[in-house]
């Protein structure tokens, strides 16, 4: 379901997709990060998304005028890790509500896998 903002002009509809490629493309500027992840259901193993599906490990909940985002990531071997989260977390934030004009409500990030380069 599109997000949908109201204003004096008329309405914008707002594909969920587009908001989770801008959050996703935050994610990964921020240091430490190796990419996204999906889960597999069946196998339970994750796997590293690449640029062009990297909306699959971005999970949207939109409700109340409000987003809350969940982000599935990779992160790199010897980084701290509540360092890059917190960092995740006010980029991705100050990003969509820059790029989409509504609050974000939360970001949750989930660390799904450590990879060593």
């Amino acid at each position: 379901m599109p997000l949908t903002i109201k204003n004096r002009y008329g309405t914008i509809s707002i594909e969920n997709e587009v908001v989770a490629r801008i959050a996703g493309m935050a994610a990964m500027d921020c240091y430490g990060i190796v990419g996204m992840a999906a889960k597999n259901i069946k196998d339970g193993l994750v796997q590293l998304l690449k640029m062009e599906s990297l909306t699959k490990g971005v999970h949207l909940n939109i409700s109340n005028g409000s987003i809350v985002i969940d982000l599935h990531i990779i992160v790199q071997y010897g980084t701290n890790i509540s360092a890059i989260a917190d960092s995740i977390v006010s980029t991705v934030k100050y990003r969509v509500e820059e790029n989409i004009g509504l609050p974000v409500a939360d970001v949750n990030v989930f660390v799904e896998d450590v990879r060593v380069e």
